[in-house]
């Protein structure tokens, strides 16, 4: 391990991370194996397990074997030291996930808030976050940080939604990181939602083994999280990959950014609720579909995707137009990009379910050949919940990065708890 110039407290820091960091991607390992990966002397990793062990980040769990004298203690990263919170906000709904140090969130829940107005929305969520903490405080756990999967163009370093338009204009410059971390207590980390799905894609799904992927968020908006040799794609300004904003038809649908015939404005769940229920009425009688308008008065998102099951129904026809443009979009990914993998999830990821070979024999016929001959195409495995899982997954990737004072900040809240005990 190459020696880091600077104060001695933050190479202290520096070391205590990369120990920290080495356990946690071993099932166990001994003081002797960490300085050996580390270049630290010995009393150096003695003070350092020591730190942890402390705090409970790590455990003793045995001995190894002996290299001869005495046999060396395993040490092993404690995930249940700490838990995240993890939120993915949508228009009407929000999910809120728990997760431990280590695992993929175990408890996933929902809570219906209008978020158009973040001056409503937000403290309606901030009530919400406080009793999953006051609850999961009384049973021991002790909370470390938040990750927040959000639906629009951001400012990730300062935590600033620029633009929603999905969400409404009352969100422009919004500091949703400072309001949260000021009533909570905790550091958040915010994230566009489809970059957070990919990087629980990345983590937790279908791509632990690919360091090169896509991530297609089919949903209320249409967007994708790019990561390019395992590190997300920000661009510029931190706004790549808002494929629902590539034009696919010519003077199509108007756009809430604005321009006409975006991906989103043909294929965003909005768009195709106002187009079933203004068509509904002019389609033939027998259509399962018109069967439900006529019962109910309107249809929702789960009963055009149950009755696009349905070979030469509207809904069937429809969704299958959506997956060539969809394919088209695709296509151009893939010629950009050159991904090893194409993963698809969101509330309309069905329809590449029904549809899949529509949408790979659209790619294969539009982008290069031999790229999109070498590229996968999948359904993500973690369904509608890639947002919340990947907003988890970005709280530990930040608490667990190099500089981070996540052992501090352990120590410190340990105090505290002290204190208001005594």
């Amino acid at each position: 391990m190459s020696k880091i110039p600077g104060n001695s407290k933050y190479v202290k820091k520096i070391n205590r991370m990369t120990v920290l960091n080495i356990i946690k991607q071993h099932e166990v390992i001994s003081r002797y194996e960490l300085a050996e990966k580390t270049g630290l002397t010995p009393p150096a990793i003695t003070g350092i397990i020591r730190e942890l062990l402390e705090i409970g980040l790590v455990k003793e769990v045995g001995l190894a074997k002996s290299r001869g004298g005495r046999r060396p203690v395993k040490i092993k990263f404690n995930p249940e030291a700490g838990y995240v919170l993890g939120i993915e906000v949508t228009r009407f709904e929000t999910s809120i996930g728990i997760g431990d140090l280590k695992n993929v969130p175990g408890e996933i829940s929902s809570v219906e808030i209008d978020m158009t107005d973040p001056e409503e929305g937000i403290p309606m969520l901030i009530n919400s976050l406080k009793s999953i903490i006051e609850r999961d405080l009384s049973e021991g756990k002790t909370f470390l940080g938040i990750g927040i999967a959000f639906p629009g163009l951001l400012n990730v370093k300062e935590g600033i939604v620029k633009r929603s338009v999905n969400l409404g204009p009352k969100w422009n410059n919004f500091p949703i990181r400072e309001v949260i971390e000021k009533q909570i207590g905790l550091p958040v980390f915010v994230e566009n939602n489809s970059n957070a799905s990919a990087l629980a894609e990345r983590w937790f799904g279908g791509a632990i083994s690919y360091k090169d992927l896509v991530y297609i968020n089919l949903g209320e908006g249409i967007s994708a999280g790019i990561i390019l040799e395992d590190r997300i794609l920000q661009g510029f300004q931190g706004h790549a990959g808002e494929i629902g904003h590539m034009v696919i038809m010519e003077n199509g649908p108007l756009c809430n950014c604005g321009n006409r015939g975006c991906l989103e404005s043909i294929c965003g769940i909005p768009a195709i609720l106002r187009r079933v229920n203004s068509e509904l009425p002019l389609i033939k009688s027998d259509d399962p579909l018109k069967e439900i308008w006529e019962k109910k008065g309107k249809v929702g998102t789960n009963d055009i995707l149950n009755c696009a099951m349905i070979e030469g129904s509207y809904a069937h026809d429809l969704l299958k137009q959506m997956a060539k443009y969809v394919g088209l979009a695709i296509a151009n990914i893939v010629n950009f990009y050159n991904p090893e993998t194409v993963f698809i999830g969101g509330k309309m990821s069905k329809v590449v379910e029904i549809f899949m070979d529509v949408i790979k024999e659209t790619v294969y016929s539009h982008a290069f050949p031999e790229i999109a001959i070498s590229t996968s195409i999948k359904v993500s495995s973690l369904g509608k919940n890639s947002g919340v899982i990947g907003a988890c997954a970005l709280a530990l990737r930040e608490l667990f990065r190099s500089n981070s004072d996540i052992v501090d900040f352990i120590q410190s809240k340990g105090k505290k708890i002290q204190s208001e005990g005594i």
